[in-house]
C-alpha cells in the first residue's frame, strides 16, 4: 500500500490563495485535473525528486460551507525547512517553530495555509 494523496479543502473561489500557499510558498507545481473533475473547482498539486517522479500529491477540494482543519494536516519532507520557512515569511503566512526538535530524527515547523488549514514541514536532522 502506498499513499496517492491528501486532500484539504478552500472555500469557494479560493484557488488562487491556494496556489499562492502551495505553489509559490511550498514550490510545489500545480497539475491539470481530470477534465472530468474541473467543474467541481479546486487545484491539484504535486512535488517530485530529481528524477521526475512523484513524491507528494495534495488535492485542493472546494467545500461550500467551509472550515479549516485546525488539528488534521498533511506532513510534507523538504530538503530544507529554513529555505521554505524563509519563503513562508516572506509571503506572509505564519511559521510556528516552537516545537522544531519535537520529533525524533526530524527538524519541524507548523504552518497555515492561505484558509487556515494547519500544515506540517519536516527536514531530517542531520
Amino acid at each position: 500500500m502506498r499513499l496517492h494523496h491528501v486532500q484539504v479543502a478552500c472555500p469557494p473561489g479560493g484557488e488562487d490563495a491556494a496556489r499562492r500557499f502551495y505553489a509559490d510558498a511550498l514550490g510545489m507545481t500545480e497539475v491539470d485535473k481530470p477534465a472530468d473533475l474541473v467543474a467541481r473547482g479546486g487545484c491539484w498539486f504535486r512535488a517530485y525528486d530529481e528524477s521526475g517522479e512523484v513524491t507528494a500529491e495534495l488535492h485542493v477540494g472546494v467545500e461550500d460551507p467551509y472550515a479549516p482543519a485546525r488539528k488534521a494536516h498533511p506532513a510534507f519532507v523538504v530538503d530544507d525547512l529554513d529555505a521554505v520557512a524563509t519563503r513562508l515569511r516572506e509571503l506572509g503566512f505564519e511559521v510556528d517553530d516552537s516545537q522544531r526538535t519535537s520529533f525524533p530524527d526530524h527538524l519541524r515547523l507548523h504552518t497555515y495555509d492561505a484558509h487556515g488549514n494547519r500544515v506540517e514541514v519536516l527536514s531530517a536532522d542531520t
